[in-house]
């Protein structure tokens, strides 16, 4: 496998900073928006403008994400996620940044986890901020649309899965139960600024790492980039492992054009057999 050799070599010095994006959760079941599973789809996701301007915009998410949810709160890690969890049980990891919001890398065991956007499995109220767990949201959906049935052919990474106008038209949403306010996932919207003290972090994780190592993620918008391309001006080396081409692949000092699973999968079984 070409390059993996390199790569166990990078890995195996440790301090290496993880960067993970949607690809990594594809073997999942989840879809990404700009890999392999991405390019058959036209996803229009929700913005956050959109979400609090126009109570037809949240009925419409919230029908939507009720249905997606179903498989987005089966879905499992798989051996990605698996193996990075791996590589942070023996220290050779200086933290994980995932872009992702499906929460499987904690399942899978690691740590030291980031959530960049935030996590599906949370809802905050945009009045009083409480937070409290999807699951909970869902009792409440379920029992205010106790006739609402709806099936999806096709679920977006975020959760959302694409319905029918007249299948929206009857959902009925619920608003906060302390203050009444409107509920919205514990996630960062397009249109939405990510908390400044959580990018800060990244970037400490980041900076003080050795090396720099990018899965799953093209790159493509500056939410995940900026990351790279502050490894790059501290000279902190990059690698990439990603199916496709990356939007820093000219900052990259190796770049492997593989599945993801098996390749970190063979990367921990080169390094357990190197030690």
């Amino acid at each position: 496998m070409t390059g993996v050799a390199e790569l166990v070599e990078l890995v195996s010095r440790g301090r290496v900073a993880v960067l993970s994006g949607a690809g990594l959760s594809t073997e999942s079941g989840i879809p990404d928006y700009r890999g392999p599973t991405g390019r058959a789809r036209r996803a229009e996701p929700m913005t956050y403008q959109r979400f609090v301007g126009s109570a037809e915009a949240r009925r419409r998410y919230w029908a939507r994400s009720h249905v997606g949810w179903r498989q987005i709160g089966l879905a499992r890690p798989n051996d990605g996620h698996r193996a990075v969890a791996e590589l942070e049980r023996r220290g050779l990891l200086a933290g994980i940044v995932t872009q992702n919001v499906d929460g499987l890398h904690q399942a899978a065991g690691a740590r030291r986890v980031i959530e960049l956007h935030g996590g599906l499995d949370r809802v905050v109220c945009l009045s009083c901020r409480e937070r409290t767990p999807r699951a909970e949201l869902e009792r409440r959906l379920r029992a205010a649309n106790p006739e609402w049935e709806a099936a999806a052919g096709q679920i977006n990474p975020d959760g959302d899965a694409v319905l029918t106008d007249a299948q929206v038209a009857t959902f009925r949403v619920v608003d906060c139960t302390g203050c009444g306010g409107l509920l919205k996932p514990d996630v960062v919207f397009f249109g939405e600024n990510v908390p400044g003290p959580r990018v800060d972090e990244c970037f400490a994780v980041v900076g003080g790492a050795r090396a720099l190592l990018v899965l799953g993620s093209s790159l493509a918008i500056r939410s995940g980039l900026r990351f790279v391309s502050r490894a790059a001006a501290l000279g902190i080396p990059i690698a990439i492992v990603n199916q496709g081409p990356t939007g820093a692949d000219a900052d990259a000092a190796l770049t492997v054009d593989a599945p993801l699973g098996p390749t970190l999968t063979h990367v921990t079984a080169r390094l357990a057999t190197s030690t």
